[in-house]
């Protein structure tokens, strides 16, 4: 089996995972888990989606895209490689222009190490993650120049994938389904990927993550939490 971190051997995926400073994200857990503990289930919803994600045999290399020095240190003693937001995130956390050109920015940083490879985008917060279940989304990208998953709720994205030689062009940020359809990126559109698409912003689907089995780190973090049904 391979190693976490360990590249695939003469090529693969390579993921861009954007993350925002960690006191301001998931904002909208606060009400589930509080100021205290939302900056936690943060960091660990991005850690077990790293590890998930390095997990799968057709992925090479994670890079994550965040300011937060805590991340970066925790994620890239995980595997995963590490830059800088650009732009800076500031305020009251990144607009959604700000996300998108963080994930442009990402994929720009990957390509100059790896111009050949494939580069897909993939959200922080999946804690539920299945390498196999992203190996098959990965598989079914790989037909298109673009391709995108809608996330559960049927209304954003979790994954945008770009082939070689194409630009990546994230549009993620609320209707971001829509937007990327809009786009000319394909849908996929497969069953039996739930994990894929599970992105954890609230209370309930938190709930439904941890119904579907989260990774250790975010067990942990959600140990005792009162989620309502």
């Amino acid at each position: 089996m391979r190693r976490v971190g360990e590249a695939v051997a003469g090529g693969g995926w390579s993921l861009v995972v954007p993350l925002k400073p960690l006191a301001l994200a998931k904002s909208r857990l606060t009400r589930a888990a509080g100021d205290g503990l939302r900056p936690g289930l943060a960091l660990a919803f991005a850690q077990d989606t790293v590890v998930a994600a390095l997990a799968c045999p057709a992925v090479a290399d994670v890079m994550v895209v965040t300011d937060d020095p805590l991340a970066r240190v925790e994620l890239t003693a995980l595997g995963a490689r590490a830059v800088a937001d650009s732009p800076p995130s500031s305020g009251a956390g990144p607009s959604r222009d700000g996300l998108n050109a963080a994930l442009a920015h990402g994929a720009r940083t990957v390509r100059q190490q790896r111009p050949a490879a494939p580069v897909a985008a993939l959200n922080a917060d999946l804690p539920a993650l299945r390498p196999g279940e992203l190996e098959r989304v990965l598989a079914a990208a790989a037909a298109f120049p673009r391709a995108f998953l809608a996330d559960a709720a049927g209304v954003g994205t979790t994954f945008l994938s770009a082939a070689p030689g194409t630009a990546l062009e994230p549009g993620f940020g609320g209707a971001s389904r829509a937007r990327h359809r809009a786009s000319g990126a394909a849908e996929i559109l497969l069953s039996g990927v739930d994990s894929v698409r599970r992105d954890v912003d609230t209370g309930e689907d938190l709930r439904m993550a941890l119904a579907l089995g989260v990774g250790p780190r975010t067990a942990v973090a959600a140990a005792g939490l009162l989620i309502p049904e």
